[in-house]
């Protein structure tokens, strides 16, 4: 169940190509089509807060991060890179159901937000 569950998704997702708005989180983080789909599907909004922390951190001195979330079992890391092997944060997640095994995201700053995309939405 849990495996077609997975697959699904990830073809859902798949579909998602470019977007036509944008879903507002906080004030300089913004949402494609795409990625509230993922944060809707997956109940994982909490995710979507814990990228919009990171890329605070950051900054915008690069403005493309690549975010990728690993599971294992029921615990994940979350790694911020800068999409040439650059690691800029790393965040453990002590307990998750997210649906997949892996995820990754990106970034792009506008010069206004950040907004965050699923790679077939760049």
């Amino acid at each position: 169940m849990e495996h077609s569950r997975n697959s699904a998704l990830q073809f859902e997702l798949a579909q998602f190509t470019g977007t036509l708005s944008y879903a507002r989180i906080s004030r300089r983080h913004l949402l494609t089509d795409g990625a509230r789909y993922l944060a809707e599907q997956a109940e994982c909004f909490w995710l979507m807060d814990a990228i919009a922390s990171h890329l605070d951190e950051i900054g915008t001195q690069d403005w493309f991060v690549l975010v990728r979330l690993e599971l294992a079992g029921t615990t994940a890391t979350l790694i911020y890179e800068d999409g040439n092997g650059h690691e800029h944060a790393r965040q453990a997640i002590p307990y998750t159901d997210f649906p997949m095994e892996r995820i990754d995201l990106y970034a792009c700053w506008d010069t206004e937000h950040w907004v965050i995309m699923l790679p077939s939405e760049y």
